[in-house]
């Protein structure tokens, strides 16, 4: 269930999870914001604390290379 632009409403919704580096944020937003079909999706930023030495290097290599 949701509010919005005013009226009650009920339908799916998803949660999606993404990775990337705090320097490549503003351009997966803009792609996402571009291509989804609702006019103002939420799209967060979420920083990462903590994690496991091999997934934070996993990150930082693979979004570093493209």
């Amino acid at each position: 269930m949701f509010w919005h632009t005013g009226e009650f409403g009920t339908g799916e919704e998803y949660q999606l999870l993404l990775k990337t580096t705090t320097a490549r944020y503003a351009e997966l937003e803009a792609h996402l914001v571009e291509h989804h079909p609702w006019d103002n999706p939420e799209v967060v930023g979420t920083p990462i604390a903590a994690g496991s030495p091999p997934d934070l290097e996993w990150i930082d290599r693979t979004m570093t290379s493209n």
